[in-house]
C-alpha cells in the first residue's frame, strides 16, 4: 500500500502538479483546498484524487481535516505545505488584515499541520515534510513584505523542525520555487512579467511539474539523509 500524502493547496497550480505526481508514484493523496468547490470537484473527478476542504490557517479546522483524512486513507506520512496566497502592496499602504492573512495562510499553516502530524510520524519512525517557500523569501521582492516574510519564515521553520525530527526518521526540507507558469504568475501584467523573465538565466518561467519532481525526490524513502535543506528551483534567478 502506498504512503498517505497530504498536499495543501493541492488542487490548483503547483499544488495540483504535486498531487498528481505523488499519485502517479503510488502515494495515496489527499489534496486540501480552501474555497473553490467547482475547481476542486473537477480536479477530483478528473484525477481520481480525494479532496478535502478546510482552512489551513485555523488549527481547529486543520485538526478536523487531519482526522477525516486519517479515517479515509490512514495517518499522514508525507506532508507538503504548499498553500499560499498573496496580498501585494507596498508597506505604507498595507493593512493589518493583508499582513495577517498572508502570514496565517502561508506560514502559520506550516505549524498547524506539522504539529498535527508530527506525533504519528515520530511514533512510526518515518515522516516526510516538504515546505514550499519562494525565491522571494530568499531575495525579497518589492511590494511583498508580507509574502517575503512568510516565505522566509518557512525556511527558518524548516531548519529548526528538521533538527527536532532527525532522530525519529522525520525529514523536513523546503523547496524555493522561482517564477512558475501558474495562474497566479499569469495574472502579473505582461510588461512586468517580461522584466521578470529577462532576469531568469534559463530564459523562461518554470513549470509546475519541475517543482513536483523536486518534491518526489525529497519525500522518497531513499532520501532519509536529506533534511534541513532548501532546494532552489528557479532557473538560476537567485543563487547562494
Amino acid at each position: 500500500m502506498g504512503r498517505v500524502a497530504l498536499v495543501t493547496g493541492g488542487t490548483r497550480g503547483i499544488g495540483a502538479a504535486i498531487s498528481i505526481a505523488l499519485r502517479d508514484a503510488g502515494y495515496k493523496v489527499a489534496a486540501n483546498y480552501a474555497g473553490n468547490d467547482d475547481v476542486a470537484n473537477a480536479f477530483a473527478e478528473k484525477e481520481g484524487i480525494k479532496v478535502y476542504k478546510f482552512d489551513v490557517s485555523s488549527f481547529e479546522a486543520c485538526q478536523v481535516g487531519i482526522e477525516r483524512i486519517a479515517a479515509d486513507l490512514g495517518p499522514v506520512e508525507v506532508l507538503v505545505n504548499n498553500a499560499g496566497i498573496t496580498r501585494d502592496t507596498v508597506i505604507h499602504r498595507m493593512t493589518p488584515q493583508q499582513w495577517d492573512e498572508v502570514i496565517r495562510t502561508n506560514l502559520t499553516s506550516c505549524f498547524n499541520l506539522s504539529r498535527l502530524v508530527i506525533d504519528n510520524m515520530r511514533e512510526r519512525n518515518f515522516g516526510r515534510i516538504v515546505n514550499i517557500g519562494s525565491v522571494n523569501g530568499q531575495a525579497g521582492q518589492y511590494g511583498q513584505v508580507n509574502y517575503a516574510a512568510a516565505k522566509s519564515g518557512i525556511h527558518g521553520f524548516t531548519k529548526a523542525l528538521a533538527q527536532e525530527g532527525a532522530t525519529k526518521g522525520v525529514t523536513v526540507n523546503a523547496i524555493a520555487p522561482g517564477y512558475i507558469d501558474t495562474e497566479m504568475v499569469r495574472a502579473v501584467p505582461p510588461n512586468v512579467l517580461e522584466k521578470i523573465v529577462a532576469k531568469v538565466p534559463v530564459g523562461r518561467l518554470g513549470h509546475a511539474s519541475e517543482i513536483a519532481r523536486g518534491v518526489l525526490f525529497l519525500v522518497a524513502d531513499e532520501a532519509a539523509f536529506i533534511t534541513g535543506s532548501t532546494l532552489s528551483i528557479n532557473g538560476g534567478q537567485h543563487m547562494y
